[in-house]
């Protein structure tokens, strides 16, 4: 049986490994076998992480609407709720965008809501 050598499909294969690991600290940069230890975890997180990111986004959202709110008068679950009633069907994004970067519509908003808990 001839002898396996580390031809072509090896190369390519560590090279994308290294490639990956480029930027990586020490040995987990440059040595073949960390850098695949440090790839298949950097790309777990990774995963993990993208996944998270969309939950830190809503709370922010939400964190920034309650404080715009709570300058109002209103409580973020009024709010939402008045929302619900008043049939208005902003996402959160938007609303917080909203309260950050234009909060005299934001206020004109708080004031719609606030009428329709009223009645």
């Amino acid at each position: 049986m001839p002898r396996a050598k580390g031809g072509f499909k090896t190369r390519r294969r560590r090279k994308k490994v290294l490639g990956m690991a480029k930027g990586f600290y020490s040995a987990r940069s440059r040595l073949f076998r960390i850098a695949t230890e440090a790839v298949d975890h950097a790309l777990r997180h990774a995963y993990k992480h993208r996944k998270e990111k969309k939950r830190e986004f809503r709370s922010l959202w939400i964190i920034r609407i309650n404080a715009a709110a709570r300058e109002k008068g209103i409580t973020y679950s009024q709010f939402m709720n008045g929302m619900k009633k008043a049939g208005i069907t902003l996402n959160r994004k938007v609303m917080a965008d909203m309260a950050a970067n234009d909060p005299h519509s934001f206020g004109r908003l708080v004031d719609t809501v606030k009428e329709k808990i009223a009645s």
